[in-house]
């Protein structure tokens, strides 16, 4: 966990000068001709959709690891990764119900994209309540490592959900099924550049959170070998 330490600061640094330039991108970029203004929400709901699915992606294999070699680090990260991610599916259906209220006529359709997302931030919060819910560090990092990698089965369907079912929502915005991006022109570069900016967001919040688990940790074990000691 030392090179969490060294990477933080830079890390810090370079996140807030790549969002500060995208977030610039994103107010002088032009209008949709069909969107209009509102086409600016897609600069912050398409990356943390991303980054909900990394988060997710990062989550599994941590418990992966964690599970076949019993690595603490693994599971710190698992531990960390999940608040992490829990946020940026929330935002996403947040911008997402914020978009679809002038583009659909409502703010909430049981899209199958949208289900299927909402399915994910269940995941986080249930994969972080039931850590809290075992008070054995060990008995919880086991339940939490087989609840997230049961739980990756959502990945496929968020992916190709707009590709398999009828779906309200638009094709994918990179990696759809031609695996070009479904947004070109002026458009693509801010897009692209909130994409790196939020990809070094999510790399920095799951630092900052793998610190602080960290650290409450070796607090927790020095608690217990102090009331060893009185004992």
């Amino acid at each position: 966990m030392n090179f969490l330490a060294r990477i933080q600061r830079p890390l810090g640094i370079i996140t807030l000068l790549a969002l500060g330039a995208s977030t610039w991108m994103v107010f002088n970029a032009p209008l949709d001709f069909q969107q209009g203004n509102s086409v600016r929400i897609l600069y912050a709901h398409v990356p943390s959709a991303k980054m909900a699915l990394f988060c997710y992606i990062l989550l599994t294999l941590s418990s992966i690891v964690y599970l076949w070699k019993k690595n603490e680090t693994a599971d710190i990260l698992a531990e960390a990764a999940a608040p992490v991610g829990a946020a940026f599916t929330a935002v996403t259906l947040a911008s997402g119900a914020i978009w679809g209220k002038p583009m659909w006529g409502t703010w909430w359709a049981w899209d199958a994209r949208l289900t299927s997302m909402l399915v994910l931030l269940i995941l986080y919060m249930g994969i972080m309540a039931l850590r809290n819910a075992l008070d054995e560090p060990l008995k919880a990092a086991r339940a939490t490592a087989v609840l997230a990698i049961i739980g990756a089965v959502d990945l496929p369907i968020i992916h190709y959900s707009v590709v398999w079912w009828r779906t309200l929502h638009q094709p994918a915005s990179f990696g759809g099924s031609s695996g070009n991006p479904s947004i070109t022109g002026d458009l693509l570069p801010p897009l692209l550049a909130m994409a790196i900016s939020f990809i070094l967001l999510g790399g920095y919040l799951v630092v900052l959170k793998a610190r602080e688990v960290e650290a409450h940790r070796q607090l927790e074990q020095l608690d217990v070998e102090r009331m060893e000691e009185d004992d």
